[in-house]
């Protein structure tokens, strides 16, 4: 699955840049520092924007190629901004035999959003993942730690209607 690169603008702070910044300074000229760049970036601004990337790239002396595919090949990191509710929809095998595409694209209609994207006002963010590890209950969806089980469509309405409140 591709990771998407947020649509949405990128704002940060003077204190979220000033963490990166000392972040930087602490690896540079470290082997091997991308990674641990990456995952402090992450940490402060709760996923990684290009502008991070080339930040990150400038900072390190390093391509912005090899920092891009490092954010892309690991799944722990994130090119788009989580909402305040996440909603990760299973995609496995027990879970898409009974049904979860349908349940995914009932999501998408209701939000007005696709698999790692994000609401514009952040209250809801969505991932397409691979397994939750709850095959009995297929299909299945997870918003923040609350599992949902043995889902149809229609019952996606009311269950957002919930976390939108």
């Amino acid at each position: 699955m591709q990771k998407r690169i947020s649509s949405l603008p990128f704002h940060d702070t003077a204190e979220q840049a000033q963490k990166l910044d000392e972040v930087i300074s602490g690896l540079k000229g470290q082997p091997g520092a991308v990674m641990p760049a990456l995952h402090e970036a992450q940490d402060i601004y709760g996923y990684l924007p290009l502008e991070v990337q080339k930040k990150i790239a400038d900072g390190l002396e390093v391509p912005l190629e090899e920092v891009y595919g490092v954010s892309t090949f690991y799944s722990q990191f994130s090119l788009t901004p989580k909402g305040r509710n996440h909603i990760s929809v299973c995609l496995g095998t027990a879970c898409y035999v009974k049904g979860s595409d349908k349940v995914l694209d009932r999501i998408t209609q209701k939000l007005g959003i696709q698999p790692e994207e994000c609401t514009e006002d952040g209250l809801f963010s969505l991932t397409a993942c691979r397994c939750i590890g709850a095959c009995g209950l297929a299909p299945v969806m997870m918003i923040n730690e609350d599992v949902y089980g043995r889902l149809v469509p229609e019952d996606v309405d009311g269950i957002l209607d919930k976390y939108a409140e």
